[in-house]
């Protein structure tokens, strides 16, 4: 394993956490003697979604061996600051282990981290020992926390469902698609994956914002899943929407966040799954509908 970093010097900046969760603040001097598992996260990303079934399972199976697992919540979007938010996706999410707040990306600078997911482990004098970047090699990873804790046994097995369902890599042909001005990134007309609009939308930095009912996204893709990162805006919701795929209600390719007429509501800011889809898989187009105004959607994400 590769050691980086000064000894401590990274976890010195949970200091700067804007707030704790599930737990009273931890420090670098609190931890010393401690295997510290780093996870930076953002409850909207999809990537660190489906590796969330591991880091549940390896918080509970490891606790009692010495480690500590760390969320460090570090937002992509700006509503992802608010820690009511933060706190009620994390319930909603399942992760019970502490949580340090880094709206301010404090913690994320300190450890110059570029991504979510990231895991960064630490060994008990407070050196980052490895680091992995992004999903998969969970072996790899629960292998480097069984020799860092002196441990030993059989890998944990687990299966995402849902949101957390691992991607469809080989069937995986649609990048994530950022809506706002400050990101975006759309091929032309004709290719896959562009995406077009119409209705009343005021085009934003971070997010489109419908501004009268009736207003459509869509979207050329190919992909088993399909999200929107979408929330009510200062309409504050429920918003309704409804989707189509080639033009049909979505039926057995709906998903946990739509019905199979297409039917569904935005009620808080957050990622949305709204397609899942059997194979084979092809390319095909998706619809979303907005029944009523308000809506602010800022990213396509696919698996």
């Amino acid at each position: 394993m590769a050691t980086t970093g000064t000894a401590g010097g990274e976890l010195a900046s949970l200091d700067r956490a804007t707030a704790w969760l599930n737990s009273a603040p931890l420090t670098a001097a609190g931890l010393r003697g401690k295997v510290v598992l780093v996870s930076f996260w953002t409850y909207t990303c999809i990537n660190w979604l489906r590796t969330q079934p591991y880091l549940r399972a390896w918080a509970d199976r490891y606790r009692d061996r010495g480690l500590v697992m760390i969320g460090v919540h570090s937002p992509e979007f700006g509503f992802e600051k608010d820690v009511p938010r933060v706190r009620r996706a994390a319930e909603a999410l399942g992760v019970s282990y502490p949580i340090a707040v880094d709206s301010q990306h404090a913690i994320w600078n300190a450890f110059d981290n570029r991504y979510w997911p990231a895991l960064y482990f630490i060994d008990a004098k407070g050196t980052i020992r490895h680091h992995h970047f992004g999903e998969g090699d969970y072996d790899r990873s629960e292998r480097t926390l069984q020799q860092l804790l002196g441990a030993s046994g059989a890998l944990v097995s687990v299966t995402g469902t849902g949101r957390e369902a691992p991607a469809d890599w080989d069937n995986l042909a649609s990048p994530e698609s950022y809506l706002g001005a400050g990101r975006r990134d759309n091929p032309p007309k004709g290719k896959l994956n562009h995406w077009t609009l119409s209705g009343d939308w005021a085009v934003g930095s971070e997010a489109i914002t419908l501004e009268r009912a009736g207003g459509t996204i869509t979207d050329r893709f190919h992909a088993r899943d399909l999200h929107l990162v979408m929330g009510p805006g200062s309409a504050g919701g429920p918003i309704r929407f409804r989707v189509r795929l080639d033009g049909q209600a979505p039926a057995a390719a709906h998903s946990v966040d739509t019905d199979a007429e297409g039917n569904g509501q935005v009620t808080d800011a957050r990622l949305y799954q709204l397609i899942r889809q059997s194979p084979p898989i092809a390319d095909r187009t998706f619809e979303i509908e907005f029944l009523d105004p308000g809506v602010e959607a800022f990213v396509f994400t696919f698996g």
